[in-house]
């Protein structure tokens, strides 16, 4: 490989083995669970759009991973619809929250994002 990753990986989740001569790296991504238009910066990007993922069922996948998927799916379907994802709602929930407790802070002229 030469050049630079495109996207941030997880270094300490990363691995590679060699099977058959065959160097196989496995490569955790971080941030937010999406499809990379290429791996190397420089690279011909792909059309992201244009990828079929394979048909499985959700009941294939661990716990984790299952829950990971089906909130991926929530948040896919809450942006389709123009509505807040679960991650937003959390953080909004989380904000008038910490309002409530301190009514003595004057929120008034704040700007909030989102």
């Amino acid at each position: 490989i030469d050049g630079k990753l495109d996207e941030g990986i997880k270094p300490a989740e990363c691995y590679w083995t060699v099977e058959e001569d065959v160097l196989q790296l496995g490569l955790v991504k971080s941030g937010e669970m999406c499809w990379w238009q290429r791996v190397i910066k420089g690279d011909a990007r792909i059309d992201v759009k244009k990828i079929e993922p394979e048909n499985s069922n959700l009941s294939d996948l661990n716990p984790e991973l299952r829950q990971t998927v089906e909130k991926m799916m929530y948040d896919q379907q809450q942006k389709a619809m123009g509505k807040p994802t679960s991650d937003e709602v959390k953080n909004k929930d989380m904000l008038k929250k910490f309002m409530a407790q301190h009514p003595e802070m004057d929120f008034s002229n704040c700007k909030f994002n989102g």
